[in-house]
């Protein structure tokens, strides 16, 4: 029993110390740019044939991102500014979903015959 109290004395202690130091915004700016050039360098050196499984990954990564921005945008424990970023972030998100379903399901009507029946060439 003491070793649980002794547990959660010290996860208290670690969690309050964690919240009340300020967010170091350079390593997640560096994060964030190493994800875009990675990100970048994947998208261009695809075969053209594999763009639709990618948009598909990438439909449900955002739909991922979505889901957190609308935590984030929900809380009421976040200052003003990061609930602020955390709609624009889900405006940013739900664009790039519908809009890749959009150009996902042209790219599978290229496939489809003329005739209309609905079949794969």
């Amino acid at each position: 029993m003491s070793l649980l109290l002794l547990a959660d004395a010290t996860s208290t202690e670690v969690v309050s110390k964690h919240s009340t130091s300020p967010p170091d915004y350079w390593s997640l700016l560096f994060v964030f740019a190493m994800a875009t050039l990675l990100g970048l360098g994947v998208i261009v050196r695809v075969s053209r044939l594999l763009h639709t499984p990618l948009m598909s990954l990438t439909n449900a990564i955002s739909a991922i991102a979505v889901v957190g921005s609308i935590i984030v945008t929900g809380r009421e424990e976040y200052p003003l500014g990061i609930r602020i970023l955390g709609f624009v972030a889900l405006f940013a998100s739900m664009t790039n979903v519908v809009s890749g379903f959009l150009i996902t399901d042209r790219m599978l009507k290229m496939f489809k015959q003329p005739g209309g029946n609905g079949e794969a060439k």
